[in-house]
């Protein structure tokens, strides 16, 4: 269990810096789409925003990246590539990761008008106080 937010990644070994990670898998839709979805199953933490058009919804086919949490000043990096035409979410680290230290990146949400603020829990010294 992480102390930021319900789950959370660990690493089970020493990662060095600039190193990929692991990808961040899940069902990749429309944004129209994720539109719907997010009406529908509100609860859902697991959509990964690609694009302006496209979203990895992790929430029923997703792997273990999709526990990884936010941090105003996290250990890792997102990068999306596209191979062979198709997106991918790729998790790199930022610095040495130590055995057993949770793995983070800045989710980087833009706020949207009339929209709450989303706390952020992540206790970094230079947290914003929100993820949107």
């Amino acid at each position: 269990r992480s102390g930021v937010h319900a789950w959370g990644l660990f690493a089970h070994k020493p990662i060095p810096a600039n190193e990929f990670v692991i990808e961040y898998v899940g069902e990749l839709i429309r944004r129209t789409v994720n539109d719907v979805r997010e009406r529908v199953d509100a609860d859902s933490d697991y959509r990964f925003r690609v694009d302006a058009d496209w979203v990895v919804d992790a929430t029923r086919r997703g792997g273990k990246a999709r526990f990884i949490n936010h941090c105003c000043d996290p250990n890792c990096v997102t990068k999306t590539v596209s191979v062979g035409g198709q997106l991918h979410i790729m998790i790199c680290s930022k610095r040495a990761i130590a055995e057993g230290e949770e793995l983070s990146y800045d989710y980087k949400f833009q706020p949207t008008p009339g929209e709450a603020p989303i706390p952020c829990t992540c206790g970094a010294r230079n947290c914003r106080k929100r993820l949107n």
